[in-house]
């Protein structure tokens, strides 16, 4: 993305942009790996018959929904970097803010993420904020929103992230 003017910003707002789709399937063994990492036991990720009782098979944890959308960085025939959240780094790039944080991040859940599955995301610019001035710098915050779909078009996940792109102040 070119520089963005504040009059760019508006024609933003709400427009769907990076549709991709997940470089590889949700797969058991990530589910499981990353369970055992932070020592989640809960039958529903590692006992087949109850995933079927209760959830009709096994389901990934939802909060591992961003897993499945996060690029690796190198990919053979990749030219570039794969980055997760583009539109975060096209604001930072076009405002002139060179630092940024995220200070709030909220996922709403759908229908449940299951082994096999190849998701679908798109971002969403939802606002942009006035110049504000924090402890950090001087910058702007926004909010970008990344649906999560699955082969069948089905809504799994809309995931918001509120972040603050800024020049730090003079430190002099």
């Amino acid at each position: 993305m070119s520089a963005i003017g504040v009059a760019d910003i508006d024609g933003l707002i709400g427009v769907e942009q990076y549709e991709e789709v997940g470089e590889f399937p949700v797969e058991q063994g990530y589910v499981w790996t990353t369970c055992s990492s932070v020592e989640n036991g809960n039958p529903l990720f590692w006992d087949q018959a109850v995933a079927d009782e209760i959830t009709g098979g096994p389901i990934a944890p939802p909060t591992m929904v961003s897993v499945w959308f996060r690029p690796h960085h190198w990919a053979p025939g990749r030219t570039t970097q794969g980055l997760p959240l583009q539109v975060h780094f096209d604001l930072k790039e076009g405002l002139g803010l060179p630092e940024a944080v995220m200070s709030d991040n909220t996922i709403v859940f759908h229908e449940p993420v299951r082994p096999g599955d190849r998701l679908t995301t798109r971002q969403i610019l939802r606002s942009v904020s006035d110049e504000k001035t924090t402890k950090l710098g001087t910058g702007r915050f926004w909010v970008i929103d990344v649906e999560y779909r699955n082969q069948r078009s089905e809504l799994v996940a809309v995931e918001s992230y509120t972040g603050f792109g800024y020049r730090r102040g003079d430190q002099s």
